[in-house]
């Protein structure tokens, strides 16, 4: 187990695994009091040797490690990679490509939803492992040598894991299926959080454009303050301060003043200025550039039982087929194909149509039905409409 603290022992073990077929990486980092991730930890595990980084050594440079994670001959194989392509995204300005999850190849192969790391290496290794110090401070230093190698043991660890998923894959047919959704992990716009678009995350029931061009103006401030200080978002202003500014768009230093969380004082500062400035800039928009509202699915009334049953079909389907449920559809795609047989859903296009689409409209359409065969349950072939008509 060896931590790296110094740029010339990065430096050559990068050159070390330039030849490597794949590497595995994990990192740790803070975000308890900052908007962006504050890197501690990155861990490397190549074909004979894994490292902790330690990037935040004085003097540190970490031009080799991001030069390897560009490195596109080089495979990149990490366990829910989300965060940790957050941050080399933030570091570099790119992702690292090509990269292999282990998390999503473990529900294309039928290991459940979101499974955790602990539960998947016990699962194709044996082997148990300790993650109680996932929450520890890693970036307070000194750190220990029970933390070095409990953040290494993660990388160690992790290259079974991909070799036994990656037989399965191959030995399925599957690899197509997780390339699917690496591309998304690897599609830079899931990483930009442009001020702009900050007020798309808000979860919001109203749905009026005048109301929706205040939002995206408060948000957008709020967004860009936080990135500013490097704080959450929510010690800019909080959610439910927003919305309450956005609906009563006050436009006084008084009238902000009777906003709940907002005293007098903070509405008389630079803070509160700032927000009557975004107010009157929603404020300002003309009514054909106002957002417009995403469309609401008027589901036809009734729908209910449809959808409780293609639930079940859908269980059925990917127990059949050993693939998670959460890879295949979600309940607002079962809605929509209960509403509508050509629903631009992912369940109904690709491997998905053939695991679970077809069956779906089959149960929908009076083809299929359901049935009990001794103690389990099974879907039974009903014929099409005309044939079951010849025969009455």
């Amino acid at each position: 187990m060896t931590m790296i603290a110094d740029s010339a022992e990065l430096a050559a073990f990068c050159q070390r695994q330039a030849k490597a077929e794949y590497i595995t990486v994990d990192t740790e980092f803070m975000r308890d009091s900052t908007f962006w991730p504050k890197l501690c930890l990155a861990q490397l595990g190549g074909p004979e040797e894994a490292v902790a980084i330690d990037t935040l050594a004085p003097g540190m440079d970490l031009a080799p490690l991001l030069d390897l994670m560009k490195n596109p001959k080089i495979l990149k194989v990490f366990h829910s990679a989300r965060q940790d392509l957050e941050i080399f995204f933030l570091l570099m300005d790119a992702l690292p490509t090509p990269i292999f999850d282990t998390q999503v190849a473990a529900m294309v192969c039928g290991f459940g939803d979101s499974v955790g790391y602990d539960k998947l290496v016990r699962k194709l290794t044996g082997k148990r492992i300790d993650k109680s110090r996932r929450f520890a401070d890693w970036s307070r230093r000194p750190l220990k040598d029970s933390q070095i190698d409990y953040a290494i043991s993660d990388v160690v660890h992790l290259r079974p894991v991909y070799e036994k998923l990656r037989r399965q894959l191959e030995k399925r047919a599957r690899t197509a299926w997780l390339d699917e959704e690496m591309a998304v992990l690897t599609n830079p716009d899931t990483y930009r959080l442009e001020p702009e678009n900050a007020w798309r995350r808000l979860k919001t029931r109203s749905a009026s454009p005048r109301y929706l061009a205040v939002l995206r103006a408060l948000a957008a401030w709020r967004e860009s303050e936080a990135q500013r200080r490097d704080v959450p978002r929510n010690r800019v202003l909080r959610e439910e301060q927003l919305f309450d500014i956005a609906a009563h768009h006050p436009s006084t230093t008084e009238e902000l003043s009777h906003t709940r969380g907002m005293g007098r004082d903070a509405a008389r500062g630079r803070i509160g200025q700032a927000i009557l400035k975004a107010l009157a800039e929603g404020m300002a928009v003309p009514e054909a550039d106002c957002p417009v509202p995403p469309p609401q699915r008027d589901h036809p009334a009734g729908l209910g039982p449809l959808v409780d049953l293609l639930k079940v079909v859908l269980k059925l389907r990917c127990e059949r087929h050993d693939v998670a449920q959460k890879l295949v559809a979600s309940v607002a795609d079962l809605e929509a194909i209960a509403a509508d047989d050509d629903a631009q859903v992912r369940a109904l296009s690709g491997w998905r149509r053939e695991v679970f689409g077809e069956t779906a409209l089959a149960l929908k359409q009076g083809r299929l039905g359901l049935g009990m065969e001794g103690k389990n349950l099974v879907m039974v072939p009903l014929g099409t409409p005309a044939e079951k008509a010849s025969k009455t």
